[in-house]
């Protein structure tokens, strides 16, 4: 039983669609005990905010299936002060009646699932999160279509003898387009083909929570999934690697950026993996050690728990050396600055300043270690030219 159930007048069974939506009215402390009340059935989603005035009220408890716009309708309900969470759909879906079954016993089901304590809660992102994530499934979407492009491409050249040189920048057109033509006769069908997979590479190559809600960085190492999987019953030990559980989008990209960190020589981290690797001689086990310590730190920079920059290792000092390569004598000429002066201001900046320029965005880092933003544009665009960041 939720003891949690207790704490609220009513539990509403919600059951949504993008264009209607049943509510089941419980009242009890448990699934056997619990009395349904009234049953409002397939309304109009439109009316959610008036429905929900005018027949519930803030004592009451929304409980939802994950689905499609579940995050949309308790977003709109906390809206007019109307608390609702999110259940998982996998064990609602393992209560679901094979023989019968529609909005009505869905909406039952649910609020009853929620009062026996059997559904786990799904977080429900903010909208700048919620904002954010979808721009990364979009990213990684576009990459591996990108990827797959490309294998295609160059295949079909490959059938027709063709081998491109080395770096060549298959997304950069002129130059793509011109290797490809001087590398053999191609036929007017031929170069339709090649001229569809460029078109398709270009436009795929075209195409980022409250971190509060992780007490300690091992709740985020958790949920990534970067965690050793155990199980400890009865007389019975077995522990086992990574990989079955947790966020896989999230562990594969600090994957990727740990074996990067492994192929640098002066970086720190690199240098911790490296002796990692000779004591335990699994390069996997290294890596994944890497993506944990990654994931430690991603914590406490969202936090905004670090100390102040005191050394330019030599891999910062580098990446610097090529962005004041980037703006290049014209630049430092208008800027009125050396290479060396403009290094050494780039340098004091790193170890004494407060604030950063993203884009057309300005954070600042306050004296509690939090960020604040949301400057205006010309407000940006004086600090950067003062910080010599833009």
């Amino acid at each position: 039983m939720n003891t949690n159930s207790n704490l609220v007048e009513r539990v509403i069974g919600f059951d949504s669609h993008p264009d209607s939506f049943t509510a089941a009215m419980l009242r009890g402390p448990s699934p056997a005990g619990a009395v349904v009340e009234k049953i409002f059935n397939k309304l109009p989603m439109a009316r959610l905010s008036d429905w929900a005035k005018k027949n519930t009220t803030a004592q009451d408890l929304f409980v939802l299936e994950a689905s499609g716009n579940s995050f949309q309708v308790v977003r709109g309900l906390a809206a007019i002060q109307r608390k609702a969470l999110v259940l998982e759909s996998c064990q609602l879906g393992k209560l679901k009646e094979a023989h019968a079954n529609n909005d009505k016993i869905s909406a039952v089901r649910i609020g009853k699932a929620y009062l026996a304590g059997t559904a786990k809660t799904v977080w429900v992102p903010d909208t700048r999160t919620q904002e954010r994530r979808d721009w990364f499934h979009a990213h990684r979407k576009a990459t591996k279509r990108t990827t797959q492009i490309r294998a295609r491409l160059r295949s079909y050249l490959s059938d027709n003898g063709v081998r491109l040189k080395r770096n060549t920048h298959l997304t950069k057109p002129a130059e793509a387009e011109e290797h490809i033509r001087k590398a053999s006769q191609w036929s007017a069908r031929q170069w339709q083909v090649i001229e569809g997979l460029l078109m398709e590479l270009r436009h795929a190559e075209e195409l980022v929570g409250d971190i509060h809600r992780f007490a300690e960085p091992k709740k985020l190492v958790k949920y990534i999934g970067l965690n050793p999987a155990f199980d400890d019953s009865g007389e019975s030990q077995w522990s086992g690697g990574i990989g079955g559980h947790g966020r896989k989008d999230l562990r594969c990209l600090l994957v990727e950026g740990a074996q990067a960190i492994l192929r640098c020589s002066n970086n720190p981290l690199a240098q911790w993996g490296k002796k990692l690797l000779a004591r335990k001689g699994s390069l996997n086990l290294v890596v994944c050690a890497v993506a944990r310590r990654l994931a430690v730190a991603v914590w406490y920079l969202m936090m905004g728990r670090w100390t102040t920059l005191e050394e330019i290792d030599k891999g910062l000092e580098l990446k610097i050396g090529k962005m004041i390569s980037q703006v290049g004598a014209a630049g430092l000429k208008n800027l009125n600055k050396t290479r060396n002066t403009f290094r050494e201001q780039i340098f004091q900046s790193l170890k004494t300043q407060n604030a950063w320029v993203l884009g057309t965005t300005v954070y600042t880092r306050n004296a509690d270690g939090s960020f604040s933003r949301g400057l205006k544009p010309q407000s940006a665009s004086s600090l950067a030219q003062e910080y010599g960041l833009r």
